[in-house]
């Protein structure tokens, strides 16, 4: 199978000088990724990175103004991938239950990676996500990135899932939340099943991890989306005042 030819376009609010048109650049992605997921990124320093790829802290400048935005252009780059991938998978498939379950196994794993762009490995960037990612947006600042356009891949990310859930179910009443849960829902119980295992009823020694956490989205998505077709807002509503009484 030939390598598919992928160019990503990433916010230029990002970055001073566009990382991808230089070899230069492409190093400092490429080892970005590789540091962050070594040392994380609260250890992980421009002047660090310099040493790696054997330049100096000025000219990972030129690049990027911090390491904030750095670690947000790496972000992007995982959000635009999955896009992709979702995209490129269910191209061909009529049913929106087959191509919401496709689009369920591509957020959980990351392993392929038939593109022409070889100087990201964008299953280590997953790791970074699961591992750092909400650091990108939990922050003071975020209402002002966010104006810069910082999250709109995520956004984009969470509309293909989401359109997904309202071609399967129209009265579905949360399809964006729906969406942006099962996103998070599956970084989190990767990152718990590994790290904090009481927080989730998955076995991170195990090597199917990947496909429990698909198993284990299927099971809330579907359910879900057929338990809202037999019942409405105001039967739970009605459920819930008899609870109380």
């Amino acid at each position: 199978m030939k390598p598919l030819l992928v160019h990503l376009t990433i916010n230029p609010n990002l970055y001073n000088k566009n990382p991808q048109k230089t070899d230069l650049g492409k190093r400092i992605i490429e080892q970005s990724v590789l540091l962050i997921d070594e040392i994380g990124l609260e250890q992980f320093t421009f002047r660090k990175l310099a040493e790696v790829i054997g330049s100096t802290e000025a000219s990972i400048y030129r690049y990027f103004e911090n390491k904030h935005q750095l670690f947000v252009y790496l972000l992007n780059w995982y959000w635009e991938w999955m896009i992709i991938r979702i995209d490129l998978n269910t191209l061909n498939i009529k049913s929106p239950v087959e191509r919401l379950t496709v689009a369920l196994s591509v957020i959980v794993d990351t392993a392929q990676r038939n593109t022409t762009i070889h100087f990201v490995d964008e299953e280590v960037l997953h790791r970074i996500v699961v591992t750092e990612g909400a650091k990108g947006y939990h922050h003071k600042l975020v209402d002002e990135e966010n104006q810069e356009g910082f999250f709109l891949p995520y956004k984009n990310l969470c509309s293909r899932i989401a359109d997904l859930i309202t071609e399967i179910n129209p009265k579905f009443p949360y399809p964006r939340a729906l969406a942006s849960t099962l996103v998070e829902t599956a970084n989190n119980n990767l990152y718990f099943a590994r790290h904090l295992p009481r927080l989730t009823d998955l076995d991170g020694q195990d090597e199917q991890l990947p496909k429990e956490v698909k198993t284990m989205l299927e099971f809330f998505t579907f359910g879900l989306l057929h338990s809202s077709r037999i019942t409405n807002m105001a039967t739970i509503k009605n459920m819930v005042q008899r609870s109380e009484n």
